[in-house]
């Protein structure tokens, strides 16, 4: 696209949630030529459902994100097992699965992985399905507008069948009164919904009802930041608050990484590798420890992490 005189863009494919792209600008100003890349949120190869993130092209500078700038996930496949595992042993005793969930691309892996897994047995019991989140059901609707997204794999499913994130026993939940009914569900029920990082929304109220029960799991599959519900639960919270209310964490808790919908610290270094040694490098998007062990994986370009209001001219 040629913004104006002297500024071209292109998007190029990010990988990292459904439209995610990195935006590389051509910029010329009197003789004068810069490559300047940004980043924003990058995926990671052989992730469920999407393409891999597309090669980005050789620049000058590079602003990247750094989100697990300072680790490395856990492979897909077992995390998937982990998934399977802890919804057999849950439902099995009785209790409910709660998933906190984002709207984009989580939701949507979580429902694909639980299709196959209903498909090939390696779910044994059967189980209802919620998707609590009108935003979720939306995006669930805009994924299946456009299966031209989709990785090779993804897409010769949905030729073959038109529920590639629809598992059996799905219920889709747009109405408060529907999302309050569910509460009443003492086991044997997957319960999707957002937000997350559990800062907000109908998920809440899900934890609410079962974090004291002993025999329910919660399982986080995506990043906490620092002083999110979510995170204080994954550090081992005793009891939280929730609506103005103590609640005792007694259900069994568990963080699958594997789902991440963000590149890891060696998915982060290749896509970087594959600019060909930038003169700068922008690191942004990150908490400060991970952007520091990034930055010292870098070291044929010049490094630095802007602080609010800071200008550089390039």
């Amino acid at each position: 696209i040629q913004l104006t005189k002297g500024i071209q863009a292109t998007f190029i494919d990010a990988g990292h949630i459904l439209g995610s792209a990195s935006i590389f600008l051509e910029l010329k100003e009197d003789h004068h030529h810069h490559r300047l890349l940004f980043s924003g949120d990058l995926g990671y190869s052989g992730r469920l459902i999407l393409r891999d993130p597309t090669p980005p092209p050789n620049v000058d500078t590079v602003v990247m994100e750094t989100t697990y700038g300072d680790r490395q996930h856990k492979r897909l496949d077992p995390s998937i097992d982990e998934l399977f595992t802890v919804i057999n042993e849950t439902i099995g005793r009785g209790g409910n699965v709660i998933i906190p969930t984002f709207a984009l691309e989580r939701a949507q892996e979580i429902l694909y992985t639980l299709r196959e897994g209903v498909k090939s047995k390696q779910i044994e019991h059967f189980t209802n399905v919620f998707l609590d989140s009108p935003m979720a059901i939306s995006a669930t609707e805009i994924f299946e507008r456009h299966p031209e997204c989709f990785d090779a794999e993804t897409l010769k499913v949905s030729h073959e069948s038109n529920d590639v994130v629809s598992p059996p026993g799905i219920h889709f939940v747009r109405e408060t009164s529907e999302s309050m009914t569910i509460n009443q569900i003492t086991g044997g029920a997957i319960i999707m919904a957002g937000s997350g990082m559990c800062t907000g929304g109908r998920v809440r109220h899900h934890l609410k009802h079962n974090l004291w029960r002993k025999g329910s799991s919660i399982v986080f599959v995506g990043f906490a930041a620092h002083g999110t519900l979510a995170r204080k639960i994954i550090d081992g919270a005793k009891q939280v608050r929730i609506f103005g209310e103590e609640i005792p964490v007694r259900a069994s808790i568990h963080t699958i990484g594997g789902f991440s919908a963000h590149a890891d610290q060696a998915e982060l270094l290749a896509w970087h590798t594959r600019t060909r040694d930038p003169k700068t490098t922008f690191l942004v998007h990150g908490e400060e420890k991970s952007m520091h062990a990034f930055a010292k994986m870098l070291n044929q370009t010049k490094v630095k992490m802007p602080k609010l209001h800071q200008s550089f001219e390039l």
